[in-house]
C-alpha cells in the first residue's frame, strides 16, 4: 500500500492470518526517515511489540524475558482495509522474536 496512513489508526489492531485466523495485535512499528518523512520498514505483531513500545524497563519489572511476537516486512501486511489488516504471506514467512 502506498501513500499515507495514520499510524495510531492501526495501532493495537489484530491482525489476521490469510485463512482470517487471529495472529496478534499490531503494536509497533519500525520507520525510518526518508526526505521530509516517514517510511515504515516493518510491522511488530503480538506481545513483543508492546514490549518493545513500552521499553525494556518494563520487560524487567513483569520479568518477561521472551516475549513472543512476529516481524512483518512493509510488504508483508496488507493495509488496504486499516481497520482490519492481514497478511499478505504466510506465516512462515515471518521472523519470529
Amino acid at each position: 500500500m502506498s501513500g499515507t496512513l495514520r499510524l495510531d489508526r492501526l495501532l493495537g489492531r489484530r491482525v489476521l492470518t490469510k485463512n482470517h485466523r487471529p495472529l496478534g495485535r499490531l503494536e509497533e512499528f519500525r520507520a525510518e526517515r526518508r526526505g521530509g518523512g516517514w517510511v515504515v520498514r516493518e510491522y511488530v505483531i503480538g506481545p513483543a511489540g508492546l514490549l518493545e513500545r513500552l521499553g525494556i524497563a518494563v520487560r524487567s519489572i513483569l520479568g518477561t524475558a521472551h516475549p513472543r511476537g512476529f516481524v512483518a516486512a512493509w510488504d508483508q501486511l496488507d493495509l488496504t482495509d486499516p481497520d482490519c489488516p492481514r497478511l499478505a504471506c504466510s506465516i512462515d514467512e515471518l521472523r519470529r522474536l
